[in-house]
């Protein structure tokens, strides 16, 4: 792995052990050589991350869209800024430059990146890691939805499996480090 794309909420949160967290990870990665790459944005956990790495001595690789960017929401001093059209040229960009992927508390957008990464993983599109970095049981009412989709049969347990969740960054990537994509179909006879 080279680089870890990192998803993660445009606003900081109510309670500063999210900032917290997201410098933990970005020390992990760093330590770990692995690039971020994340949505592009200066400010929140997206901006506290992004900061963090940089100041480490890090890489950092920004996929911002250019209406965001317009609006100057866009950090100015990363290794590198990818300017794109659309939501979904920055989501396919980057999916192409990660090698995993992980997703911090956030809101509808964080949820919904993961969730299609996830999606995509099982439907064998890639066979790269997918992770929750579940700061202080931020997911863990999405995990026991999870559970119970795989107990109703909606999701197959190898499946399920395919979401990695740690409550500690080192635990996360050492997940990431050992990871191999199930063999088995998405569909249930």
């Amino acid at each position: 792995m080279k680089r870890i794309c990192v998803y993660c909420g445009s606003n900081a949160g109510s309670r500063s052990v999210y900032a917290d967290a997201a410098r933990e990870l970005a020390d992990v990665l760093v330590r770990h050589d692995l690039e971020l790459v994340y949505g592009g944005a200066d400010r929140g956990i997206m901006g506290v991350i992004a900061d963090a790495v940089l100041e480490l001595g890090g890489k950092v690789h920004g996929v911002i869209p250019k209406m965001l960017c317009e609006k100057e929401l866009a950090h100015q001093h990363l290794t590198e800024l990818h300017v794109v059209s659309s939501m979904h040229q920055r989501k396919t960009m980057m999916a192409a430059l990660s090698d995993g992927f992980i997703a911090m508390p956030g809101g509808y957008g964080t949820l919904e990146e993961i969730i299609e990464i996830i999606t995509w993983g099982q439907l064998k599109f890639h066979d790269k890691p997918c992770g929750l970095l579940n700061v202080d049981g931020y997911f863990d009412h999405l995990l026991r939805y999870f559970d119970h989709a795989t107990t109703e049969c909606f999701l197959r347990e190898e499946n399920r499996n395919m979401l990695l969740s740690a409550n500690t960054a080192v635990d996360l990537v050492r997940q990431f480090e050992n990871y191999t994509a199930p063999k088995v179909q998405k569909w249930m006879s």
